[in-house]
């Protein structure tokens, strides 16, 4: 089961989803969804009083059908977390008395339909990401460089699954192995300086630190193209010969500077850096 997890926003409430793609469905935290439906202080209790009722009332197959999955929860961490399909979901939020069920399987419609459209036409996910971006406070430039960022990545990890390089654990060690080459420090560090937690560090970088890390990414990705490691060992000599080449870079581009290019700024202060920018400019 290959998986993309990610937060989708109801009436400005988060929810948890999980897409799987081998079955092509989105699966729902359904505690997320009942503590939206019904504003209840303790969603778990609700949910395993209402879970016991509905297997009473004769609905076996919903105790079958609901899906444990690893999801972050608000502290940060993966937990194990109670999760349903759309279909499974719409039959849970039937036995929930609140006036906002037509509006959510409305808004469960929506979800499925854009999943639909951008599996059909990925520019659209581009569209709708770029959209948010903006919405966040992102320049245009900034968010231009991300994006391309996103189909760098996306071409690196196609790649790493070629070479049968494993998602999750694997991953993690490559791209740190990327960052420590590029960078100089590891991914941990990095975040330390943003004074981030959970955040995305690429959503924190400036434009130039993109750009290197891009570069760091592409060139592990052509050189894996060309060597074709066959274990992982191999994969991660090929990470480090990737970011070395970014790393270079740096380190010349920092040498004509006289400065670091490893930015302390994250998100929101690069966010009140270009408002003030547009101030000084009217």
């Amino acid at each position: 089961m290959t998986k993309e997890t990610s937060i989708k926003l109801f009436e400005s409430k988060q929810i948890r989803v999980y897409w799987d793609n081998e079955k092509e469905k989105w699966y729902f935290s359904i505690i997320d969804i009942i503590e939206t439906l019904t504003g209840s202080q303790n969603p778990r209790r609700y949910w395993s009083d209402l879970k016991r009722k509905l297997v009473k009332e004769g609905y076996i197959e919903l105790y079958e059908n609901i899906v444990q999955l690893k999801l972050k929860a608000p502290d940060g961490k993966m937990r194990q977390t109670d999760c349903a399909d759309t279909e499974r979901l719409l039959r849970i939020i039937q036995s929930v008395p609140s006036p906002k069920a037509e509006p959510f399987k409305r808004w469960l419609a929506k979800v499925g339909y854009e999943r639909i459209e951008e599996t059909e036409d990925p520019e659209k996910a581009f569209d709708r990401a770029m959209e948010t971006y903006l919405k966040k406070g992102y320049s245009k430039n900034w968010v231009n460089q991300r994006l391309k960022s996103i189909e760098v990545r996306k071409d690196l990890t196609n790649e790493w699954e070629l070479r049968g390089v494993k998602k999750g654990l694997e991953y993690a060690i490559l791209t740190d192995e990327i960052t420590k080459a590029w960078a100089g420090i590891t991914a941990k560090q990095y975040k330390n300086i943003k004074n981030l937690k959970k955040e995305n560090l690429r959503d924190n970088m400036t434009n130039l630190e993109l750009i290197l890390n891009m570069l760091a990414e592409t060139s592990t990705t052509e050189i894996s193209k060309e060597q074709k490691p066959k274990t992982f060992k191999e994969n991660k000599s090929v990470a480090h010969k990737g970011g070395s080449v970014a790393g270079n870079a740096r380190k010349d581009l920092e040498r004509k500077l006289g400065r670091s290019v490893i930015s302390p700024l994250n998100a929101n202060e690069l966010g009140k850096r270009e408002n003030k920018k547009i101030e000084d400019n009217e």
